[in-house]
């Protein structure tokens, strides 16, 4: 089992959302970094942060899990989705992604100030300046430090 952050615009999809849906595609990773993460490594079991970002409450949200591996990103065939891709091939799709399930929804959002002073978390990609992967790895170290932190409160 791996470990994992997702991040996501709350505006656009939140922990809430997920909390309430129980399952969902994570859809609309546009970045080949990320892209590559989501179907070369990202395996059905592994967990996830939900993460917000660009919002008011900036941090780490809840917990989900990889219920479904890599598949294509439907949205990058549809003209009418934000996700479109007029370049994808449907013998070759460019996009993908995975299904989540819902774990765990935070007490409080873990904000990314509390991220950056734990010394466990010097080396977590999103606490180093000019990360904007949407879809990151998380040690297990890094993973067990953040969730001793979220249960001692």
């Amino acid at each position: 089992m791996a470990y994992w952050l997702f991040k996501t615009e709350p505006d656009e999809f939140s922990i809430n959302t997920l909390q309430s849906k129980g399952v969902s595609c994570w859809e609309g990773v546009r970045n080949y970094q990320a892209r590559n993460m989501i179907r070369d490594q990202i395996q059905v079991g592994d967990q996830v942060f939900i993460y917000h970002s660009s919002c008011k409450n900036i941090g780490i949200a809840g917990v989900a899990k990889v219920i479904k591996g890599a598949y294509p990103d439907h949205f990058q065939f549809d003209p009418t989705s934000d996700y479109y891709d007029p370049k994808s091939d449907s013998h070759q799709p460019r996009w993908f992604m995975v299904d989540i399930e819902f774990e765990l929804k935070f007490d409080r959002i873990l904000p990314l100030s509390a991220l950056k002073v734990m010394p466990e978390l010097s080396e977590l990609a999103v606490v180093k300046r000019g990360n904007r992967l949407s879809v990151m790895p998380v040690s297990e170290s890094e993973w067990q430090a953040i969730m001793i932190r979220v249960n001692a409160k």
